[in-house]
């Protein structure tokens, strides 16, 4: 092995401090888990710490000192320590996802390979945070974005027209409630909608009263495993045991053997949740582009503070979607705003329009 250069030096150091830094941010989340959990987030810790050993190794032990950890690591810490896991585990997702060590020759091939199964195994840790999430996130983000981008474009459109700014601040304030309302209304009916109807999938309960009467050798029980996902080789299976059991008397209970139908309720969440979160964010986000006026503003200037505010918003918005989804925080973060100032660009112009026309 060629003699290590001064720069290699301190990339083996900057290695070094950001495996401490994830080591002691997997320990810090692990201390709030139990179960597998617990046990699954310390052996990241410990895995890191393997990492941590190759490069001290490679130093010749503690260096004299050493560079901080790099912004990113060191945000994972402060998430860490005062956020829920289900950040810090969508930040790490990425952060593992990002690792340098298939391109430096001085990592080992097993050290790039576990950085590739932490990836995983932090996405399913946090697939569980996700899917409770998602329900009400999703009412939440898209109450939000409504929010910012409706009444915005409506401001927009009507200024434009050269409407006084009272009338300005009363229409956003109209757009604020009405809209909040009907957001909240629709998505009360929409997930109370969706949670009937796979009400109406989940698997029935039959009495095991009856299964002594079945035929066994022709009979359609195997038929009600089929329709939960079995195969017809498995579910006549399962059917002939189920009989088996009940011919000797041991059911003594319903015996319903179902076949999990998966978390759909969770994904869909609680519709007075989705209605409430419809509800607030879609009115916090009304609320920004109506500032200005508020404020007593007017003219370009509220215009140009509003197109600010709301822009500032979606960004934040965007990036927050793209942190909770393991994608990129920046380019979800411009898709909201290219999106958000796309609509208000066409009501503005229609306003304008509509303002050339009055006159």
């Amino acid at each position: 092995m060629t003699e290590p250069t001064s720069r290699d030096r301190r990339r083996w150091a900057q290695y070094l401090v950001n495996e401490r830094a994830e080591a002691r941010v997997y320990r810090e989340l692990a201390e709030r888990k139990v179960g597998h959990e617990h046990d699954i987030l310390r052996s990241l810790a410990d895995a890191e710490g393997r990492h941590e050993a190759h490069w001290l190794e490679l130093l010749g032990g503690e260096p004299a000192s050493l560079p901080r950890a790099s912004t990113r690591t060191r945000m994972l810490g402060w998430m860490a320590r005062h956020f829920g896991s289900i950040f810090v585990l969508a930040l790490a997702q990425n952060a593992e996802g990002r690792s340098p060590y298939d391109d430096d020759p001085h990592a080992t091939a097993a050290m790039a390979a576990d950085e590739k199964v932490h990836q995983e195994v932090v996405r399913g840790l946090a697939a569980r945070g996700r899917r409770r999430l998602s329900g009400g996130f999703r009412a939440a983000v898209f109450g939000a974005n409504d929010g910012l981008v409706s009444n915005l474009a409506l401001v927009m459109g009507i200024g434009a027209a050269g409407a006084p700014p009272q009338f300005v601040l009363f229409s956003g304030i109209a757009g604020l409630l009405a809209g909040a309302l009907s957001m909240g209304a629709g998505e009360f009916v929409s997930v109370r909608s969706q949670r009937e109807m796979l009400d109406a999938t989940e698997p029935g309960e039959f009495a095991a009263g009856i299964l002594p009467d079945l035929d066994l050798d022709a009979n359609e029980l195997a038929l009600v495993y089929r329709t939960r996902g079995m195969g017809a080789d498995d579910a006549l299976a399962r059917a002939e045991r189920v009989l088996e059991r009940a011919r000797r008397a041991d059911a003594a209970a319903p015996n319903t053997d179902p076949v999990s139908v998966g978390d759909d309720h969770d994904v869909v969440g609680s519709a007075w949740r989705a209605a409430l979160f419809s509800f607030l964010c879609f009115a916090s986000g009304a609320i920004i582009p109506v500032l200005p006026w508020i404020f007593t503003m007017s003219g370009l200037p509220a215009v140009i503070l509003a197109l600010v505010l709301v822009g500032l918003a979606l960004l934040g918005t965007g990036a927050m979607v793209g942190l909770l989804s393991g994608a990129s925080p920046l380019r979800r973060a411009l898709r909201q705003l290219l999106i958000g100032y796309g609509a208000a660009a066409v009501t503005y112009l229609l306003g304008l329009l509509f303002g050339v026309s009055l006159g």
